[in-house]
């Protein structure tokens, strides 16, 4: 009804750069990269070889020859060997998951809310769309309009050395919005009633 804000920063954050970025890519996704330009996500899964699937993941493309690719926390380590075993391309890897914070404020009012502590213009964001800018403060925040909840809203990439900040400054502007810290569990409800899958047995 409102809007809720979940600690989502267990999940796994890759980077592959270089201008064999986008083969490596294309090798271990089910998806077709190629079709993504600065600002554009994808939904996509590394298949196995085997006809089954080592994780799904979301693919942003963050500059030319630059890529983020964000993986389930439980299988960073997993995901991190796979893709590190097929990069026989030249491609750039870099681990930062243990660098970012990630948290996602998601609901109706998700959008008016974030938008009192950022100039850029969210209702621009399109669905599996982001930005970078500055909230509350802060630079080179990755704003990305990827909700797996259904709810509409953003997920909020940030450094971890400003996760609090970040997080202290919606929850104090949130309160006119009836804005809830919501656990994971509250998320898996409204993942489940839109058929979005689980890594595990949804898989």
């Amino acid at each position: 009804t409102n809007s809720g804000i979940f600690d989502v920063s267990h999940m796994g954050e890759f980077i592959v750069s270089g201008d064999k970025s986008l083969n490596l890519i294309q090798k271990i996704s089910s998806n077709d990269a190629s079709v993504l330009f600065p600002g554009r996500a994808q939904y996509a899964y590394l298949p196995n070889g085997v006809g089954g699937v080592v994780d799904d993941l979301i693919i942003y493309m963050i500059e030319k020859d630059r890529y983020m690719l964000v993986v389930n926390a439980s299988n960073i380590e997993k995901d991190w060997d796979w893709i590190n075993k097929n990069n026989d391309l030249g491609a750039k890897l870099e681990n930062i998951s243990d660098q970012m914070s990630l948290l996602a404020v998601q609901g109706p009012k998700a959008s008016a809310l974030l938008q009192q502590i950022t100039e850029v213009d969210l209702s621009s964001i399109k669905f599996y769309h982001f930005n970078k800018g500055e909230m509350a403060g802060i630079s080179n925040v990755i704003i990305s309009a990827t909700g797996y909840t259904g709810s509409g809203g953003f997920e909020l990439y940030v450094d971890n050395n400003y996760a609090e900040q970040l997080w202290d400054a919606i929850l104090a502007i949130g309160v006119s919005y009836n804005l809830l810290p919501a656990g994971l569990a509250a998320r898996d409800t409204l993942r489940l009633e839109m058929g979005y899958c689980l890594y595990g047995n949804d898989i």
